[in-house]
């Protein structure tokens, strides 16, 4: 039997994308959504995994950047599978935890990223509109995960049972 070279081999290898986002909610599940200038639904804070770097830096780094918020990330909420939708390939979005903000707070950011146009606390349901429908779904997931303190996993935006 012939054995495959190992850099062939690893050349076959599938290559999926990443994004890693931060769910920030008041003591009422409103969540922090932000309305991006490059794309026209809203999301959370977060966006793709640059070559090299984990889920975890890309979500503190994307959330520094386009909301001036440096704290520590809370536990991973949500792993989500994406399947390709023949614009984009398949990829991986996680969903970390960003614990509490008050209203206050949020009013105090300063947005320098040019990529930000606004930030707005909203509940799920009045948001969901502006948002994309997997992700809306998986902030739906992320946020029941918040809540019961567990890691949930999800495949199109859709809560998998385990």
């Amino acid at each position: 039997m012939d054995l495959l070279p190992f850099d062939e081999y690893v050349r076959s290898l599938n290559r999926k994308r990443m994004s890693a986002g931060v769910l920030f909610r008041d003591e009422a599940d409103r969540v922090l959504f932000v309305e991006p200038s490059y794309k026209p639904h809203w999301d959370i804070p977060g966006g793709a995994c640059e070559e090299g770097e984990p889920p975890w830096r890309t979500a503190a780094r994307e959330v520094t950047e386009e909301v001036g918020i440096d704290r520590p990330l809370g536990n991973l909420l949500v792993i989500d599978y994406i399947p390709d939708d023949s614009r984009m390939p398949e990829g991986m979005a996680y969903v970390f935890d960003g614990g509490q903000v008050t209203e206050a707070e949020i009013k105090a950011l300063t947005i320098t990223d040019p990529e930000i146009l606004s930030v707005e606390l909203l509940p799920l349901d009045t948001a969901a509109l502006r948002l994309k429908p997997i992700l809306a779904r998986r902030i739906a997931v992320a946020l029941d995960a918040a809540r019961a303190g567990e890691l949930l996993i999800c495949e199109d935006g859709r809560r998998v049972a385990q």
